[in-house]
């Protein structure tokens, strides 16, 4: 089963990787984009484990292949803790995600909903049975995170990146992605605040649910709903740091 969507500096298909490098990549790539930060703690090894569909002990292995990089501080008897990007830099990245950092939030933001609201119109269409289950199972997840930004954000990722990939093109996969990973700084704040995490999981919930009517403007409603949300917090958290 392919777990990663793309690697930076990644071409093609991932399958001759073993399971442990594909989960230790992700993770790292989650470190560098600035998804997990220094100081946050890791979910345990049962709980990563669940969110990433394998077994604890590819969780473990992972973990030690990240250690060894020194990108994270593995202690007996207590959460394993990012340390940071480690010694090694990041691939040169396939992605436009630099070329985004150049634009306006507004600007990107705009352009987000305009393909994420057709990525999820062609995922009320064209999502499987078992990429519905995966989304459920996430939401059902994130239900028991609602203290726990870390593990939320892990997961939240595993959501979109399941909801992104249902659509069948992987162009706007690409693309889409990108967008997601744009201002993650503000969002990570967002998602500190009282509330914010059950808010997302409700939108969460009333995306699956509309996707399993197979409705494609019930779903593009739901996920507006859940854009327009992000939008509104995220520029929140921004406007403080002015």
């Amino acid at each position: 089963m392919e777990l990663i969507d793309r690697i930076p500096g990644e071409h093609g298909r991932v399958s001759k990787r073993t399971v442990k490098d594909q989960i230790s990549d992700k993770l790292a790539y989650m470190i560098h984009s600035g998804l997990l930060r220094a100081g946050d703690e890791l979910p345990s090894e049962r709980a990563l484990a669940t969110t990433l569909e394998v077994s604890r002990e590819t969780v473990r292995a992972a973990i030690g292949v990240l250690h060894a990089r020194r990108m994270v501080e593995v202690s007996q008897g207590a959460r394993t803790k990012v340390i940071g990007a480690g010694l090694l830099p990041m691939h040169e990245s396939v992605s436009t995600l630099g070329s985004l950092k150049e634009r306006s939030f507004e600007e990107v933001a705009e352009a987000r909903a305009a393909v994420e609201l057709q990525v999820i119109r062609l995922a009320a269409q064209r999502i499987t049975d078992n990429g519905l289950a995966r989304l459920s199972s996430l939401v059902k997840e994130q239900e028991l995170m609602l203290k726990d930004p870390v593990g939320f954000q892990i997961s939240d990722r595993e959501f979109h990146t399941t909801l992104y990939k249902s659509c069948g093109n992987s162009l706007l996969v690409d693309v889409v992605s990108d967008f997601y990973d744009y201002a993650l700084e503000y969002r990570r704040k967002a998602l500190q605040r009282p509330g914010a995490i059950k808010h997302s999981v409700q939108d969460h919930k009333e995306i699956v649910d509309a996707l399993k009517t197979r409705n494609p403007d019930a779903a593009v409603a739901a996920m507006r709903g859940h854009l327009e949300q992000v939008r509104e917090t995220t520029m929140k958290e921004m406007a403080n740091r002015v």
